[in-house]
């Protein structure tokens, strides 16, 4: 009897070990020698709403994303101490830059009501670090640059307008945050759950965590992303700018044709926000923050080529607690190029 029993531990010991080995060689994805170029604009005027500029009005990014495992060796060194992992992932590093604006509802005027969203213009540098294994992303996240004038918010909000022709918003010298510098601490994890397949295609499910710490927002966001379509192993979702949940730049085609539509929810909770709260050390424009926030998001993404284009329409609660007009609207649309 003790040697049956002694057979069968060491049996089972033996398919544990076997397991952890097939699934550690299942952990590590493939290679892609190539690098990503990303250009992505946020705004109201590609939605599929008819709405004014207010409150979060644009995000323009521009960025970089290298060849895996093309990365500093301390940068991948920090990676693996943070999240473990050594030759078990793929490592890419990000580096972007992004603008921000925002708005009151009020833009007619030049004093608008103290109840209504400050203008702020925030201008930042991104590094990042993505870390992904076959089944999880992993994301490492420094923001870095000012809000406040010397960020560019009038200058490219007024100019755009001029351009086509329509009039320039009033409030951006009386009703403006001033100009602070800015750091942010990022990361995230994104998990990738297979559903299986429906009607010949691939389902599966994102969930997500994220946080950041810094003067320009300190909160905490969860959610996921329901997706159907052809090679979902090819990416972790679409990129959105930060704070919105991101599935960041990196991605690496898996067929001649990859594709999917989606479908998600997250909630968050705010402790900070330097566009609502206003300046940290001197007095401006403020609002009173709204903690809990909601959004939903849905859109589709196509890779083909080494080109992906993914547009998100984007629905979000209200962010200060004065906000009106129901919820807030916007569309997210993405190019990104492998060279």
């Amino acid at each position: 009897m003790r040697t049956l029993k002694a057979r069968t531990v060491i049996s089972l010991f033996a398919l544990v070990c076997q397991g952890l080995a097939a699934h550690s060689m299942a952990a590590e994805p493939p290679a892609d020698p190539h690098a990503i170029w990303t250009f992505q604009d946020e705004n109201a005027s590609i939605t599929t709403s008819n709405l004014p500029d207010r409150y979060y009005v644009n995000g323009l990014l521009l960025g970089y994303t290298s060849p895996t495992d093309a990365v500093p060796d301390f940068l991948s060194d920090i990676g693996h101490s943070v999240w473990g992992e050594a030759g078990e992932s793929r490592q890419r590093f990000t580096a972007s830059i992004s603008q921000s604006i925002y708005t009151p509802a009020d833009t007619k005027v030049f004093l608008p009501p103290p109840t209504d969203e400050p203008y702020a213009g925030v201008l930042t540098a991104n590094l990042g670090l993505i870390q992904d294994t076959t089944d999880h992303r992993s994301i490492l996240g420094l923001m870095a640059g000012l809000i406040g004038p010397d960020a560019g918010g009038q200058i490219v909000q007024n100019g755009f307008h001029s351009i086509i022709g329509q009039k320039p918003t009033k409030g951006w010298a009386d009703y403006q945050i001033q100009d602070e510098p800015l750091v942010e601490f990022l990361s995230a994890r994104i998990w990738r759950i297979s559903l299986g397949s429906l009607g010949g295609m691939e389902t599966d499910v994102l969930p997500d965590l994220s946080v950041g710490l810094g003067n320009l927002r300190i909160y905490a966001m969860t959610g996921g992303v329901v997706r159907i379509g052809r090679g979902l192993q090819s990416d972790f979702g679409v990129p959105r700018l930060f704070p919105g949940p991101n599935g960041d730049y990196a991605y690496t085609p898996v067929e001649p044709f990859d594709w999917y539509f989606f479908a998600g929810a997250h909630g968050s909770g705010v402790a900070h926000d330097i566009t609502i709260n206003g300046n940290s050390f001197r007095t401006s424009p403020s609002v009173s923050l709204q903690p809990l926030q909601g959004e939903l998001e849905i859109g589709f993404a196509a890779i083909y080529e080494g080109v992906r284009i993914s547009y998100t329409q984007v629905f979000q609660t209200y962010s200060f607690r004065t906000q009106r007009g129901g919820l807030h609207q916007f569309g997210s649309l993405a190019v990104s190029v492998e060279f």
